[in-house]
C-alpha cells in the first residue's frame, strides 16, 4: 500500500488531499471529515483506518483536509474568514475535480459526522455531480440535534453553542485541540454557521440564502448508507441521523445502528465507529461488499 500527499492551490491556500492506494486503476473513493476534525479520522500514515482498509481492498482512496485543517495550509488562525459556504462551493468541488483528473471513473463518497452534511449540501446545490457518483456513505451524520441526553446538552447545548464562541472570540478562532474538545480548529464563521444549522430550523445557506432543503427534495440520491453507533448519544444519535435522512427525502437510504445487540462486535460511539480495532472484522467488510455491488449496478 502506498500513500502520498497532493496539494491543490487556491489563491494563498493549499488544500491537502491524501492519496492512498494499493492497486492502480481502482474505483475512486473521496472521504470527508467533520467539524473540529481532519482527515486523520480515516487513516494513519502507518496504514490503519477505514481509508487504508479500503485501499487494501483495491479502491483508489482520497482523503480530504478541508481548508485550514490537517495538512492544508495555512492552518486556521485569527485571520481566517472562510466557513461552510467555502467548503461547499469551493473546497469539495476542487477536491473532486482533482480526483476526476487523476481517475475519471465514478466515485464513492464517504463522510464522517458534519462532513456528511457538507457533502449532501454540495450534491443538493450541484446536482450535475450526481452523474459521477456511485454511492454516498455517512458515519454519525446529523444536521440538527433534538435528542435530550446529558451528553447532547453538555457537548452541544453548553460547549458548542456557548463556551466555544466565547473562546473563539478571544482567540479569533476556535482552537478545539488546545481545549481538548476536538482534533482541529474551526473559524469563527464556520462555528457560527454550524451552530445555526444544528438548532432545529431551516436548512438554508447563511451566505446567499440557498435553500438546501428544497433542492434536496428534487434530487435522485445515489445509493446511500447511514451508519451510527448505539453509544453515540449526542453527535450522531440515531434519532437525529434518521431526521437527516428524512430531511433529505432519501427514503431508500440504508440505516444501520451498530451494537452488540444487533450482532456487531462492539457497541460503537461517534469516533470509534471508524477507529475501533474490531471495525475491520465487523462493518468495514460489509461496507466493501456493498460498495462493490453498487458500482457494478450503476
Amino acid at each position: 500500500m502506498q500513500q502520498e500527499s497532493i496539494y491543490i492551490s487556491d489563491g494563498e491556500d493549499q488544500l491537502h488531499l491524501r492519496h492512498i492506494w494499493k492497486n492502480v486503476g481502482g474505483v475512486p473513493i473521496f472521504m470527508l471529515h467533520g467539524l473540529i476534525e481532519n482527515g486523520f479520522i480515516f487513516y494513519t500514515e502507518k496504514g490503519k483506518g477505514l481509508a487504508c482498509y479500503l485501499a487494501e481492498q483495491g479502491f483508489d482512496v482520497y482523503v480530504a483536509d478541508l481548508r485550514g485543517r490537517g495538512k492544508s495550509r495555512p492552518a486556521i488562525n485569527s485571520t481566517s474568514t472562510f466557513g461552510q459556504y467555502e467548503a461547499i462551493t469551493r473546497d469539495i468541488p476542487l477536491f473532486l475535480e482533482k480526483i476526476q483528473h487523476l481517475n475519471s471513473q465514478k466515485v464513492h463518497l464517504i463522510a464522517h459526522s458534519w462532513g456528511g452534511v457538507l457533502i449532501t449540501s454540495f450534491l443538493a446545490r450541484y446536482p450535475q455531480w450526481l452523474a459521477k457518483v456511485h454511492t454516498k456513505t455517512c458515519f454519525g451524520t446529523k444536521r440538527v440535534v433534538t435528542v435530550k441526553t446529558f451528553e447532547a446538552y453538555f457537548k452541544l447545548g453548553l460547549m458548542w453553542r456557548y463556551i466555544a464562541p466565547i473562546l473563539a472570540k478571544k482567540r479569533g478562532y476556535f482552537d478545539a485541540k488546545k481545549f481538548k474538545f476536538g482534533s482541529d480548529s474551526e473559524t469563527l464563521l464556520s462555528l457560527k454557521e454550524s451552530i445555526a444549522w444544528v438548532i432545529p430550523g431551516q436548512w438554508r445557506d447563511q451566505n446567499d440564502g440557498f435553500d438546501y432543503f428544497l433542492a434536496a427534495q428534487n434530487v435522485t440520491w445515489p445509493p446511500t448508507w447511514h451508519f451510527t453507533g448505539i453509544n453515540d448519544q449526542a453527535l450522531g444519535h440515531k434519532q437525529d441521523v434518521k431526521l437527516f435522512i428524512d430531511e433529505c427525502g432519501n427514503s431508500a437510504a440504508k440505516f444501520s445502528v451498530l451494537s452488540k445487540q444487533a450482532g456487531n462486535l462492539a457497541d460503537y460511539d461517534h469516533i470509534n465507529i471508524l477507529t475501533h480495532a474490531q471495525s475491520v472484522h465487523d462493518h468495514f467488510p460489509k461496507l466493501v461488499t456493498w460498495l462493490k455491488a453498487q458500482a457494478l449496478n450503476s
